[in-house]
């Protein structure tokens, strides 16, 4: 039980330590826009490999990541370790990317480490701020040429079976930057594992990887994938 609730400590310790990290990064001034989201990328993988490693949790990946980059890599949502379990996995692909936010998690009581590890907020409910994102997105992709979109198309975490419709943002963003579009279905209820953790016996957690899909059908598509994963 000690070591249970002993990782939340050893969690927020580490947390504090990269947000440090990720603002000397993110604030200096001499380094270009590719070179940032380069190191924050780094920085973010080398987080989430500790706290798996802490954890005792295995990733099996199933399928395999584009060699290619500026990709958008739509993933459902039930656990903040979700984006832990994709940052390891694009730390074994040599992947650097960025992950699309609501605002609100910047707001939250951990929003420096969104704010300032490379992360980009959204605010779904601000017109002019949407304009502002899209604009942000184009802006920082035609700098930063090997960059990749990390999103949740649903929007927000879900507890229900399968996936809950998806909102339009993944969608646009792929179509108004002509990016490819490649789903992630993570085949766990990683709230529950996390919970669960750290584990005595590695627990293994399986992440699939289906072929790149074209934006206008990623919500049909993503759903006969993850059909077909359940199904074998």
């Amino acid at each position: 039980m000690l070591r249970k609730f002993g990782k939340y400590a050893v969690m927020i310790r580490l947390g504090y330590k990269y947000i440090h990290i990720f603002k000397k990064i993110y604030a200096h001034p001499f380094k270009t826009l590719k070179e940032k989201y380069t190191r924050l990328s780094h920085q973010r993988q080398n987080y989430s490999n500790h706290v798996l490693e802490f954890l005792n949790i295995e990733i099996r990946l199933i399928g395999s990541l584009p060699s290619q980059d500026k990709v958008l890599y739509a993933i459902n949502h039930r656990s903040l370790l979700d984006i832990i379990v994709m940052e390891h996995i694009f730390a074994k692909h040599n992947k650097n990317g960025t992950w699309i936010a609501k605002q609100e998690l910047f707001d939250a009581f951990y929003g420096d480490f969104f704010r300032y590890s490379g992360c980009i907020s959204v605010d779904l409910e601000n017109k002019k701020g949407l304009l502002r994102f899209f604009k942000q997105i184009k802006m920082i992709l035609s700098k930063v040429d090997n960059l990749n979109i990390y999103i949740f198309p649903e929007g927000e975490r879900y507890k229900g079976e399968g996936v809950k419709n998806f909102q339009s943002g993944a969608s646009k963003i792929a179509k108004a930057n002509n990016l490819d579009v490649v789903p992630v279905y993570i085949n766990d209820t990683l709230e529950k594992v996390f919970k669960a953790g750290p584990y005595k016996k590695t627990r293994i957690v399986e992440v699939h990887v289906g072929e790149i899909i074209h934006p206008d059908e990623l919500e049909s598509k993503y759903k006969t994938f993850i059909s077909e994963v359940k199904n074998g």
